[in-house]
């Protein structure tokens, strides 16, 4: 029954997906393909990515204003635990839509590896194409010289860790609160991490990951400059 779900309605329809974009949008680029089909997964869960944006942008803040409550009723736990609480019911986070993204994303992540483990051949294409999806002939892996489905690549790993290493010290460099030592080691061990990890995979993740930051951080630009902050002095 699991391995009908995961074929039948999971699998096969990414696969074919992928294959009508390599077809009819990309010039028979599969690398361009990827990155089509990362965007469009992207906008699908765009209501989930922009209430998750906006989460991340008010639990930003909501460390600056929880930080200044310890230090303002440091002599008195109890009516500092509940003023935390009135901030946090106030901010309204909402962590599922973080989890319903990157849910979507791990899997998506998952197929794709599937995709490359399984292979893109003749036959493979004839046995999973729907009849709505051309027959593409042999497929073309490369993607401006690089190789999809290449693992130990350095480059698009490296690009990945660099993105992440800069992003996380630029929302460091703005972050009113201190920097502590958990901080400083999330800075340099998950983007080598990432690196590490993406380093073993077919190149063709590490593409993958690249589109969906991109994207969320335009996203997040957009909605940053949506986001009213409120009053600092407010209660």
């Amino acid at each position: 029954m699991l391995g009908i779900i995961w074929n039948d309605f999971l699998y096969r329809p990414l696969f074919n997906v992928l294959i009508w974009l390599y077809n009819n949008w990309t010039g028979q680029n599969l690398g361009l393909a990827v990155v089509y089909l990362t965007i469009g997964l992207r906008i699908l869960l765009l209501p989930f990515t922009i209430v998750g944006e906006r989460d991340k942008i008010k639990n930003a803040e909501l460390e600056v204003e929880v930080e200044k409550l310890e230090k303002d009723f440091r002599h008195d736990p109890v009516l500092r635990k509940e003023e935390i609480r009135k901030v946090a019911k106030r901010r309204k986070v909402h962590p599922w839509a973080k989890a319903v993204v990157l849910g979507i994303q791990l899997l998506v992540l998952v197929l794709l590896y599937q995709v490359f483990i399984r292979g893109i051949t003749g036959e493979k294409l004839i046995k999973f194409l729907y009849n709505w999806v051309d027959f593409p002939g042999s497929i073309n892996i490369m993607f401006f010289g690089f190789n999809l489905g290449q693992t130990h690549d350095i480059i698009w790993p490296g690009i990945v860790g660099l993105f992440l290493l800069a992003e996380i010290y630029l929302g460091y460099r703005h972050r009113k609160g201190s920097i502590t030592k958990s901080d400083l080691f999330y800075f340099l061990l998950f983007p080598a991490a990432s690196f590490f990890l993406l380093w073993m995979l077919p190149m063709v993740k590490s593409l993958f990951i690249l589109t969906s930051l991109v994207f969320s951080l335009i996203v997040h630009q957009f909605v940053k400059l949506g986001v009213k902050k409120p009053d600092a002095g407010k209660k």
